[in-house]
């Protein structure tokens, strides 16, 4: 990770006293005086709508207003995200990205209907979850990502690994490694986590990268965590290092962040991501966030442009470099 990379996510990560700071000059602002709709691009019950549901009503209760989380799922986040992005910016309408929103889509897709770097004014950065590589070792009985790498270049594309889906994070995360490492894998795309997962512990599949939520719950007998793919040893996994020991440099996270339309007021932008903060500080909710298996992330808007834009460059090498195209 380079020095401007790791800086950044200091900077962003929860706990900072600078960014639990509060922002002078705007806590008199009339806004809001009605209710704020907040569009989340997943179905209802998820970890992107419990952190809304969580986060946003308790940025309601201190604004005054009710903030109304309205699930809009679909073609990989972008029809909740066109939404938004054709909104009214006036701050009553809000989008709850991730990475797909806001760095992956944009080459992904064949056509989008929207620019994540031109249509949207980024508020802060939320969230991060950290990613898991589980194997079953009754099909690849491995223990260390070297192990896994050694294999793989002995029988090139043998070795097979589940997804939730086409160009989800998990899927990218397993090209960056094998494009990395020089491996052959072979994708096994599922519509959904809970099936991959399923057959992962059924011996239908060798290895999966999933979150540490789900990762957590699913180990026990053949079903082992070998690394995660976060830089350093992951806390909620003491023990299992990180992908970058044997493959250095490598990172991936699947985050999250929240955006207004392109052109909202700055004022407006300022008190939301100062009402943010200060939700974010409060135990009782970052302890529920963390429970859950979220890093909650926090910072400025521009910071969250950078990261955006960083982010964008580094996985659009590698979905280019994989010729993976969605419709």
């Amino acid at each position: 990770m380079n020095p401007t990379r790791r800086t950044l996510l200091k900077t962003l990560a929860a706990g900072s006293a600078a960014a639990l700071a509060p922002w002078p000059g705007f806590a008199q602002s009339a806004y809001p005086t009605r209710p704020v709709r907040v569009i989340v691009p997943y179905a209802a019950g998820g970890g992107t709508d419990f952190f809304a549901r969580l986060v946003f009503g308790a940025m309601g209760e201190k604004l005054g207003q009710q903030f109304v989380i309205e699930n809009k799922p679909g073609a990989g986040t972008n029809i909740g995200a066109d939404t938004v992005a054709r909104a009214e910016p006036d701050g009553y309408t809000l989008l709850l990205g991730d990475t797909a929103t806001f760095a992956t889509n944009r080459t992904l897709y064949r056509k989008l209907s929207f620019d994540p770097y031109k249509d949207f004014a980024p508020i802060s950065l939320s969230g991060r979850f950290a990613l898991v590589l589980l194997v079953n070792t009754n099909r690849l009985p491995v223990k260390s990502v070297q192990e896994l790498v050694a294999e793989a270049k002995k029988n090139p594309g043998k070795i097979n690994y589940a997804t939730p889906g086409l160009g989800s994070p998990f899927h990218l995360a397993t090209e960056l490694l094998s494009q990395g490492a020089g491996i052959k894998l072979t994708h096994v795309p599922y519509r959904g986590a809970a099936p991959a997962v399923q057959d992962l512990v059924a011996g239908q599949v060798d290895m999966m990268f999933i979150d540490f939520a789900t990762a957590r719950s699913q180990l026990s007998g053949p079903i082992k965590a070998i690394a995660v793919a976060s830089p350093q040893e992951f806390a909620g996994l003491p023990g299992v290092p990180p992908v970058a020991a044997d493959q250095p440099g490598f990172e991936a996270w699947a985050w999250q962040g929240f955006v207004a339309p392109a052109g909202t007021p700055s004022e407006i932008i300022a008190k939301l991501n100062d009402t943010y903060r200060s939700v974010v500080a409060n135990a009782e909710i970052r302890d529920k966030l963390v429970g859950a298996g979220i890093d909650v992330l926090q910072g400025s808007p521009a910071e969250m442009a950078a990261y955006m834009q960083e982010e964008g460059a580094k996985w659009e090498k590698v979905i280019r470099t994989a010729n993976i195209t969605l419709e």
